[in-house]
């Protein structure tokens, strides 16, 4: 739950970078809090606003999320892009966010040391 917490107190910093539990986490609990007020407002017959404004309050940490993680893998933030072709690109986005962490420090240290990662 702390990843979740961490994301959205961070919600609009798109520099540096997320570890992949970090974003997973963060998705994870994303799309259950989602699914639950799509439940709640289905079964109990409620309206659908109080769903949208969550969504909607939470759309810039999901990108921003995003975006660190992409550059945890050696990626530019503008990848996240990619997810507007229309069919694919939402797929290929999460495929791409799957993908390990770069040893690459042009986006800052890895998460959570201050020292640099070791080339493997």
């Amino acid at each position: 739950m702390h990843y979740y917490i961490d994301a959205l107190r961070k919600y609009a910093t798109f520099r540096g970078r997320a570890t992949r539990a970090e974003y997973w986490m963060f998705w994870l609990i994303d799309t259950a809090i989602v699914v639950a007020f799509i439940a709640t407002e289905q079964f109990l017959g409620l309206s659908l606003i109080p769903g949208y404004i969550y969504v909607i309050a939470t759309v810039l940490p999901t990108w921003a999320v995003t975006v660190r993680r992409l550059h945890d893998t050696g990626r530019s933030g503008w990848v996240i892009l990619v997810g507007l072709i229309p069919g694919i690109g939402g797929i290929a986005l999460l495929l791409l966010c799957a993908l390990e962490s770069s040893t690459d420090e042009s986006y800052g240290p890895y998460p959570g040391t201050t020292l640099p990662l070791s080339a493997i």
